[in-house]
C-alpha cells in the first residue's frame, strides 16, 4: 500500500510531547479489502492554520503523519478528511491534510455564502467532492433555520454533482426528510445520524433515516460508534442500529473512524480557547466491529471500497 511522502516538521505548539492522537492498540482481525477508505477523519495539523474564533472547542492536533500512521495499522488505502467546525469556513488545513496524503485522499468542505464559485472550482481539483452542514455542535436544531440552508446547498451542488453531508440528529432528519427525498444530489448523514444507541431502533426520527437509507436518497455514516454509545470497548448496543441500515439497503452505507475522535464539548469550568484532549479510541478494535455489524465479507467490500469510490469518486 503506498501513500504520499508527508512534509515533516509539524509544529506542535499548545500540546504537551505525551499528547498524541489515538493510534489502535488492537490488531485488525479480519481481511481488509484492498482500497478500502475511511470515509470520515479530520486534520488540525499546526498553528499556522488558526482556528475559528467562534469555534466552541480547541482540540489537541493531528497531523497527517499521525493519520498515516494510523491508516497503515488498519489496512485502509483511502481517506476522506472532513473539514471540522473549528476551522468554520476556512478549509486550509483539509486541503492541506488531502495535499499531504495525494491521489488516495478525498475531501469534504465547509462553505457559506461568501465562497465563491472560483473557490469550489479550486477545491474541486483538489479532491473535494461535497459540503458540510453542521445542525449539532453549532447548535442548529431549527428546523426553519436548517431546512432553507439545505436547499441552498443543494442548489449550490446540483451543477457539480457534489454531495451534502449532514451532522445532524434523528428529529431533525425527520423535519427535513421530504426535502432529502426530492434532493438531486446525494445526502450523507454522518455517524449513525445522530442516533442513540441506548434508545435502540424504535427511537423517533430512526425509521426516518432507514426510510431514506432504503430509498437511496440518503447514505449513513456507520462512524463514531462511541458517539452513539457509552458501552465501551465494544459498543455492542449499535449493534442494532447498524444492522438495521445496512439491512435497508447496503449500498448507502460507508464506514469511518471519526479519527482524531475530538471532544467537542468543552467542559463548563474551561474556556473555549483551553484545549480538550482528543479522547483515545482503540480505532483497531471499532474497525474489528464491522464483520460483527456486516458478517458477509461482500457487504463489508461494498461498505468499505465500493461505496466511498462511487460517492468520492476514487
Amino acid at each position: 500500500m503506498m501513500f504520499a511522502s508527508i512534509a515533516a516538521g509539524v509544529i506542535m505548539n499548545n500540546r504537551t510531547a505525551s499528547a498524541k492522537a489515538a493510534q489502535p492498540a488492537t490488531p485488525v482481525n479480519f481481511d481488509v479489502p484492498a482500497g478500502a477508505c475511511d470515509c470520515h477523519t479530520h486534520i488540525h495539523p499546526d498553528p499556522e492554520f488558526p482556528f475559528f474564533s467562534g469555534r466552541v472547542y480547541t482540540p489537541e492536533l493531528a497531523s497527517p503523519e499521525e493519520m498515516t500512521a494510523l491508516h497503515k495499522a488498519l489496512h485502509m488505502e483511502r481517506v476522506v478528511i472532513v473539514t471540522p467546525s473549528i476551522y468554520g469556513t476556512d478549509n486550509s488545513a483539509t486541503l492541506f491534510g488531502m495535499a499531504a496524503r495525494g491521489p488516495t485522499a478525498r475531501g469534504v468542505a465547509v462553505i457559506d455564502d461568501k465562497t465563491s464559485e472560483s473557490d469550489l472550482d479550486v477545491m474541486g481539483k483538489a479532491g473535494i467532492r461535497g459540503v458540510r452542514l453542521n445542525l449539532a455542535t453549532s447548535g442548529v436544531n431549527d428546523p426553519s433555520v436548517a431546512r432553507p440552508r439545505f436547499t441552498a446547498a443543494v442548489e449550490r451542488m446540483k451543477a457539480r454533482g457534489w454531495h451534502v453531508q449532514i451532522y445532524t440528529n434523528p428529529a431533525m432528519i425527520a423535519a427535513i426528510k421530504d426535502l432529502v427525498m426530492a434532493s438531486p444530489v446525494p445526502v450523507v448523514f454522518d455517524h449513525f445520524g445522530g442516533a442513540k444507541a441506548t434508545l435502540g431502533v424504535e427511537q423517533p426520527g430512526f425509521a426516518d433515516l432507514v426510510d431514506l437509507v432504503k430509498s437511496g436518497k440518503a447514505y449513513v455514516k456507520i462512524s463514531g460508534a462511541y458517539r452513539a454509545s457509552k458501552l465501551v470497548p465494544d459498543y455492542t448496543d449499535c449493534i442494532p442500529l447498524a444492522k438495521a441500515l445496512i439491512s435497508a439497503n447496503p449500498d448507502r452505507i460507508v464506514w469511518g473512524t471519526d479519527w482524531p475522535h475530538p471532544n467537542s464539548v468543552t467542559p463548563a469550568d474551561k474556556k473555549i480557547t483551553d484545549v480538550t484532549p482528543l479522547f483515545q479510541i482503540d480505532d483497531g478494535r471499532l474497525l474489528n466491529q464491522l464483520p460483527v455489524w456486516a458478517p458477509d465479507a461482500a457487504i463489508r467490500k461494498t461498505i468499505l471500497v465500493d461505496n466511498p469510490a462511487q460517492l468520492y469518486g476514487f
